[in-house]
């Protein structure tokens, strides 16, 4: 997540003083005439003419007819009939309240927002709204002029929901909901459920049908079913779409984006070749601020106008799915902006957060806090994540700043907090809807991943929620490893020595989780430099350290994650402002880093030692991790199958070895399958492919190889039992 976030400013002003709740409900029942933007033309008055008085002739009383006499059950059945047809059933009907109150209502975006449709043989669309504390409400946009005098929404639950079909809104007209609250003031909010959004800066809804895409992903849909988070691999690749790849900027498109569909087919084409198996896409859910990246959301709903429609974006995901690429999306429930169209005080008062701003607020952010004891919050969440993987084909959720939703204390000072029911500082309510809906979702959606961005030593973030009281996720990102990988590859070799224990300490709780990796967007910003950057050493040094340094987190266990542009040695940090220096590939060790980890990638998914036993004791074993005067690493990855086992050497300094010897656990030929210093990889490091173990105890080893271990030298060897 980014670590500065930005306010940011909106065209529509936060209110419009009333002198009193009375004169604002006075008002949507006679409106005065408002002035809009030109870009928004004002409705045209049309004079109401008063009916003439119809004079009725005269008429003789016709006979009247006998008819049968009615039982009391059939009056009953006859005016209960008489009522229904005199008063329509609700598009939000009774069923729809009773879930949306229990926060069980799983397809919620079916029946909040805008929806296209007919009603009285008129085209048009329904507009439904949770506003609890609302005095009225009224729906304005292209439809009406942006004048909702004679769209006032009717209010048809007490919880709030307030529903109106207007006839002639259609896909693409822009809208936002004209709020009057209890205090006085007039709100112009967008609509929390929109499928689409105005491109920033605008800040209005509009109206999409997003049922209408042919899918062509069945293959890949039935596969994901069988996916198994512990023993598939999994190597993902964050993108930031907006910067991966850029146009010229032009009148038309000053920021240069690639649309969703141009990004995909670009994308689609580099990251299959590398042989990465999944996406990760940041900013995907409408923000305001492209400062942000994406994690100060307004539209949960509405995939970001930036880079196209709707349907765009499922053409993207289709895509990707057809190349056997998954996609994951950045989530982000943790928090929102307080925009003034957006969620904060949404109807005048607190209704997606908490009132008290020891709960509500963010004091380092400037952001709300969810409010994830209230049930219709609670489903707006979960109804989010469910839209985004079901109606979307998304595979999995990469889970924001979960650890600012577990801790009632996160980022605040004694007396800026409240603490929990036991005068503990866990936040009861944000556990119980981490186990609500990562029970649902993966039960209901088999293969799709819930993966937390976790800094702290929350037990079981990845436990079974009925099984071990844990929070259910299927995986959690190993912050830990990273910021021990990080602070011993930025060390001078000659001072590595004295940091040998930040490479193994994670060893020591790996199986207490199933960790993924990450080297991501926030490694390499705000003066962090870039991975290449961080490196010691002249520039040459400089590749070969990263080499070695990628060489132990693909043999490490744990699935994967690059940030674009580390694949590369982007020597630039990363901004959301330009693309990627993709120019650098023109440079030979640039090219030959990303050859390099194109083969890491190819090796890691061909060999099942390096992902299916991952989580599991056996997987893994030492040769040496004590070998700190040397600065050289030395372990076994096991295969369940005991076959294509692979030993890894790694040598972090820039002194060669000529003589080194590494145990091995039998006899017979060793097999080089990775050699970073070969010439393919900018090297001139000449080794044979195979090796005879030969009997002789070596780091408590019964057989032992002898291998010329160049400076900064990675060698991978291949064995079975």
């Amino acid at each position: 997540m980014a670590n500065t976030e930005k306010k940011t400013e909106t065209k529509e002003t936060t209110a419009k003083k009333a002198p009193a709740a009375k004169k604002a409900a006075a008002e949507v029942k006679k409106p005065a005439a408002k002035k809009t933007a030109a870009k928004k033309p004002a409705e045209k008055k049309e004079a109401v003419k008063k009916p003439a008085a119809k004079k009725a002739a005269a008429k003789k009383p016709a006979a009247k007819k006998t008819a049968p006499k009615k039982t009391a059950a059939a009056k009953t059945a006859a005016a209960a009939k008489a009522a229904a047809a005199a008063k329509p059933m609700p598009h939000f009907g009774e069923l729809d309240q009773y879930l949306f109150g229990q926060s069980t209502h799983h397809e919620i975006y079916q029946k909040m927002g805008a929806h296209v449709d007919k009603k009285d043989g008129k085209e048009g669309a329904w507009f439904t709204l949770w506003a609890p504390n609302a005095m009225a409400v009224q729906v304005v946009g292209d439809f009406n002029g942006w004048d909702g005098k004679n769209d006032v929404m009717e209010k048809v639950a007490s919880m709030g929901i307030y529903e109106k079909f207007v006839p002639g809104a259609k896909v693409g007209d822009y809208y936002k909901f004209k709020i009057f609250t209890a205090d006085g003031r007039i709100l112009m909010k967008a609509d929390p459920y929109a499928f689409w959004a105005e491109k920033r800066p605008g800040t209005a809804s509009r109206i999409a049908d997003i049922d209408h895409y042919k899918w062509h992903d069945a293959a890949w849909m039935r596969k994901r079913t069988t996916f198994d988070p512990k023993t598939s691999a999994l190597a993902i690749y964050e993108v930031h779409p907006g910067s991966w790849m850029k146009h010229p900027a032009s009148d038309e498109n000053p920021e240069g984006f690639y649309t969703y569909r141009q990004f995909a087919d670009r994308a689609v084409e580099y990251v299959k070749g590398m042989g990465y198996t999944h996406v990760e896409l940041m900013g995907i859910a409408e923000h305001p601020l492209d400062a942000s990246w994406g994690y100060q959301v307004t539209g949960y709903f509405a995939p970001t106008s930036r880079y196209g429609t709707p349907e765009d974006f499922q053409y993207m995901i289709d895509t990707f799915h057809k190349n056997g690429i998954g996609v994951i999306l950045d989530w982000v429930p943790a928090h929102f902006p307080k925009d003034a169209m957006g969620l904060a005080e949404f109807d005048g008062d607190a209704v997606y957060e908490h009132a008290d701003p020891r709960q509500g607020e963010h004091p380092d952010w400037g952001t709300k806090i969810f409010n994830y004891g209230r049930p219709q919050v609670k489903n707006f969440l979960i109804g989010n994540a469910l839209y985004w993987v079901e109606h979307y084909h998304v595979d999995g959720l990469r889970v924001d700043a979960v650890a600012s939703m577990l801790y009632l204390d996160y980022g605040r000072r004694d007396g800026e907090w409240i603490a929990n029911s036991d005068g503990g500082n866990e936040n009861y309510e944000a556990v119980e809807f981490f186990k609500h809906l990562n029970t649902l979702l993966r039960g209901k959606n088999p293969g799709v991943m819930m993966i937390a961005e976790e800094s702290t030593a929350w037990p079981k973030v990845t436990g079974d929620v009925e099984k071990e009281n844990g929070l259910g996720f299927t995986y959690k990102w190993n912050m830990g490893w990273m910021h021990d990988f990080l602070e011993y590859m930025k060390l001078d070799p000659l001072f590595r020595k004295g940091a040998h224990n930040l490479m193994t300490f994670a060893m020591t709780y790996v199986n207490s989780e199933n960790y993924i990796l990450v080297l991501s967007h926030d490694e390499v910003v705000h003066l962090k430099c870039s991975m290449i950057e961080k490196m010691p050493g002249y520039e040459d040094d400089k590749f070969e350290n990263l080499k070695a340094g990628y060489s132990f987190m693909f043999g490490h266990p744990g699935k994967k994650l690059l940030f674009m542009g580390q694949d590369i040695g982007q020597h630039r940090e990363w901004s959301e402002e330009r693309e990627i220096d993709w120019y650098l590939l023109e440079d030979e060790r640039n090219e030959h880093l990303q050859a390099y980890v194109r083969e890491l990638l190819k090796m890691y998914r061909k060999y099942p030692a390096l992902y299916a036993n991952d989580g599991r004791q056996e997987g893994f074993q030492w040769i040496n991790a004590d070998d700190a005067d040397r600065s050289i690493f030395s372990f076994i990855r096991w295969a369940p199958d005991g076959k294509n086992n692979l030993i890894f050497v790694i040598n972090f300094t820039p002194l060669a070895r000529h003589d080194y010897c590494v145990g091995v656990p039998k006899a017979g030929n060793y097999e080089l399958i990775l050699d970073s210093r070969a010439e393919k990889y900018g090297g001139e490091h000449k080794a044979p492919k195979r090796y005879k173990a030969w009997e002789g105890e070596c780091d408590k080893q019964p057989y032992h190889v002898a291998y010329d271990l160049p400076a900064y030298g990675v060698a991978v060897f291949k064995f079975s039992v």
